[in-house]
């Protein structure tokens, strides 16, 4: 293979992560001195003064300080550099390192750019102990992922408890059980085994935030350390948010590597990555089971670089909850007993919001430096809404940039008619998917249903919390809810509700 031209050949050349966990949380770092942090100890992992070159800095969006604006000149000034190009992510999905790495790839390539940095960080520890110490008006707890601004409080979805990821996530987790034609303890199981793992990782990888490896059993099994927080899924099954974590990493071109003088071992290589989304109405869906979107992204990263996953040494899958790395794991034909992550997953290794890949792409670069091996890195956003999937490898890829990275045509193509939403439906229905939501206590707080009308229309209903009987039904594993029958009924609110058929 002929070397491609090193002036358009992207490589990472520097990585740096920090854990800050003060013993009093409020004495913490802010996304600002996360993010700076984490830049200065990849200047020095690139052999140092390369932040003083740095024309490009790309930030991915943080949750925990809405107030600072790290492009504003607070961040650059604090590393003491004046990059001519600046850009922060609109929002802190999970996608957004990825994204900012393929078109840092791309500004090289073009000429737009010699040095670019990017890096993210979030300080939700530090600021979930800031607000406590300011109750809210009516009562509440205060949740900095519930508080988000851009939260939607009202409306459809939110009146039958579905605001947050947590509340979302499980709806593509009961369903793809279904699919795929397993019961409750064969898809906990799953869950289970790829969470176990991780925490195995997490355990051997100085940067992840609890490196302690629990069994598989432990995963799935309510406890009160391990509480219920969404059906099926408990705390240890989902991302892990109350951390102080920053990581970035700089790009350059093979060339400027070269003439300043970085080792050839140091040197990872940019493949191709595709990347497509889903509608950003969770309730605006084919289906819950697949994603054509993540399908799209996965599979054209595979075809573009010309591998399957018998050629990847490692991966990292996105694990935010088990539903999407199991669905990106039937894709890509990963093995349940291969480890699904090189940084140690959301739950163990933390869950910084967007910025976990981040801590991924330092960690992959880590384990890639100075082999021929290769690695994917798999990025899912929003509400299992933005996917975006890329290559790196330890030696040159052939790979030529700048590179089109946009397969949304493709996905569009690939997504069935999405059903019509019916807010006001009342009558016979049957059940398309659901969870149940718990209360801090561990007890069932109310569920919700995702229900197709006998015309084909999808609907909401709500399954009390006094309705003992229908939520532990739905949760019992005895049976499979999804494809079963029920009622909708309106109470005097106007509120959807289910009544399970023959109840």
């Amino acid at each position: 293979m002929s070397e491609a031209d090193p002036r358009k050949t992207p490589v990472i050349i520097g990585v740096g992560q920090i854990n800050d966990r003060p013993e009093d949380p409020g004495d913490g770092l802010d996304p600002i001195g996360l993010m700076a942090a984490a830049l200065r100890h990849a200047d020095e992992d690139a052999g140092g003064d390369w932040l003083a070159r740095c024309d490009s800095l790309s930030v991915v969006a943080q949750l925990a300080w809405p107030q600072l604006n790290p492009v504003d000149g607070t961040l650059a000034e604090t590393l003491g550099i004046d990059p001519a190009h600046r850009m922060q992510t609109a929002m802190p999905n999970g996608d957004s390192p990825i994204l900012l790495l393929h078109e840092a790839a791309n500004r090289i390539a073009r000429g737009e750019a010699s040095v670019c940095a990017i890096v993210g960080g979030e300080a939700l520890r530090t600021a979930a102990k800031l607000a406590a110490l300011k109750p809210r008006d009516d009562g509440e707890k205060p949740n900095a992922l519930r508080d988000a601004s851009h939260r939607k409080r009202s409306g459809y979805a939110p009146s039958y408890g579905l605001v947050v990821p947590t509340d979302v996530y499980p709806l593509y987790e009961n369903a793809g059980r279904a699919a795929y034609g397993q019961s409750l303890a064969e898809g906990q199981a799953e869950s289970g085994a790829i969470w176990s793992g991780m925490s195995e990782v997490a355990a051997g990888n100085d940067s992840a935030w609890i490196r302690e490896a629990v069994s598989a059993q432990e995963v799935i099994t309510p406890s009160p350390t391990n509480r219920p927080i969404a059906f099926p899924y408990t705390k240890l099954q989902v991302a892990n948010s109350s951390v102080n974590q920053g990581a970035g990493f700089i790009v350059t071109s093979l060339a400027e590597a070269r003439e300043h003088g970085v080792p050839d071992e140091k040197l990872v290589f940019v493949g191709h990555g595709a990347a497509a989304h889903e509608d950003g109405n969770f309730l605006a869906r084919d289906r819950y089971d697949h994603s054509p979107s993540l399908s799209t992204s996965i599979e054209r990263t595979l075809e573009l670089n010309g591998v399957s996953a018998d050629d990847l040494a490692h991966v990292e899958l996105y694990s935010c909850f088990p539903c999407v790395p199991k669905m990106a794991r039937r894709v890509l034909g990963w093995p349940l007993d291969r480890p699904a992550t090189v940084f140690g997953g959301l739950t163990f290794g933390g869950g910084p919001i967007g910025n976990y890949m981040s801590h991924a792409v330092a960690e992959m670069v880590l384990r890639l430096r100075g082999t021929t091996d290769k690695g994917l890195l798999f990025a899912n956003g929003g509400y299992a809404t933005h996917n975006h999937t890329i290559l790196l490898s330890g030696a040159p890829t052939g790979a030529s940039f700048p590179q089109e990275f946009d397969y949304q045509q493709e996905a569009d193509a690939k997504r069935g008619a999405v059903p019509e939403l019916d807010e006001e439906y009342q009558g016979e229905a049957e059940v398309e998917t659901y969870t149940v939501h718990y209360a801090r206590d561990g007890s069932p707080r109310s569920g919700v249903v995702v229900a197709r009308t006998p015309e084909g229309k999808r609907t909401l209903a709500l399954v009390p919390g006094s309705d003992s009987a229908a939520l532990a039904w739905f949760t019992d594993g005895s049976h499979e809810p999804v494809g079963t029958a029920g009622l909708i009924l309106r109470d005097e609110k106007g509120m959807g509700i289910w009544q399970r058929a023959n109840a």
